[in-house]
């Protein structure tokens, strides 16, 4: 890997290496891309006039990390993207170029399992999914549409109209597995508020089989029928409920309904846009 990248502790040594470095790269770029120019010396100052602003934030992160457990602070790491998107566990080919799992923890912070205390798992009251990819509980009726005006379905950079769904706990319960989660925060649970009727994927039928987990192979996938709970609406606001007692009783089974098919506790519920619209349960 020295002739494709160049690593953060490389701008702390000595700056004739990192120029030698810095040489090997740009001519295997050069290579690469026999159209391009490469200049090393008009990249050279221009990553030295980077050097002495970046150096002061440059961290030896595994040292970082474990000062601060030994110190006994709280450490928050959010994962990127989601389960379904991890190269290893996602709906390959599907997915993004890392781990979003628990386990990109350890592997992208040097954390060690043990110092991991909790795993909340934080899931839309419904499904959503960009780009292409395998999505059992799609909607691409008016339902789907309502879900995705409603929820406010876009994507931040791309302003792409996200694919939207039922809520499907057999995904859940396999990033369940995979993740090990201790409490569930489920959000957007007032897109719902409106809806005669709710579905919840509570299984998988292939052929007239039902399904047991959720399939690595993708071609199954893209044959899946959804086994489905219907659970009437409860057609009334949640955005200005602040406790659990407060939401309307088909919105407890709805919960109640992931907690069971999960064995794990709902600790929050997300009923609005703003920051105390969240129900401690």
């Amino acid at each position: 890997f020295l002739s494709k990248v160049l690593r953060m502790v490389d701008l702390l040594g000595n700056e004739g290496a990192l120029k030698a470095k810095l040489t090997k790269l740009l001519s295997e770029f050069a290579l690469a891309y026999p159209g391009e120019s490469f200049d090393v010396e008009s990249q050279w100052e221009r990553l030295r006039g980077y050097l002495e602003r970046v150096r002061p934030m440059i961290k030896d992160s595994v040292l970082f990390m474990h000062q601060a457990i030994a110190s006994g602070k709280n450490i928050l790491v959010e994962g990127a993207n989601a389960t379904m998107l991890d190269i290893d566990f996602g709906t390959y080919p599907y997915v993004t170029s890392s781990n979003c799992t628990v386990g990109g923890v350890c592997t992208g912070l040097g954390i060690p399992p043990s110092k991991i205390n909790e795993v909340i798992g934080v899931v839309k009251a419904y499904t959503t999914r960009v780009g292409a990819g395998t999505f059992p509980t799609e909607l691409t009726d008016e339902i789907g549409k309502a879900l995705g005006d409603i929820g406010h379905e876009y994507g931040v950079t791309t302003g792409r109209r996200r694919r939207c769904g039922w809520l499907d706990l057999m995904v859940l319960r396999y990033t369940h597995m995979i993740n090990g989660f201790t409490k569930i925060a489920v959000t957007k649970l007032d897109i719902l508020d409106t809806f005669e009727e709710l579905k919840v994927c509570t299984g998988y039928r292939l052929d007239g089989v039902e399904l047991s987990s959720f399939p690595a192979d993708h071609g199954l996938l893209e044959r899946i029928e959804p086994v489905y709970t219907v659970i009437e609406g409860w057609k009334s606001s949640t955005i200005d409920c602040r406790t659990y007692d407060s939401l309307p009783e088909q919105a407890k089974a709805y919960i109640r309904l992931i907690e069971e098919f999960l064995g794990v506790k709902v600790c929050w519920i997300g009923v609005g846009q703003s920051r105390d619209s969240i129900i401690v349960v």
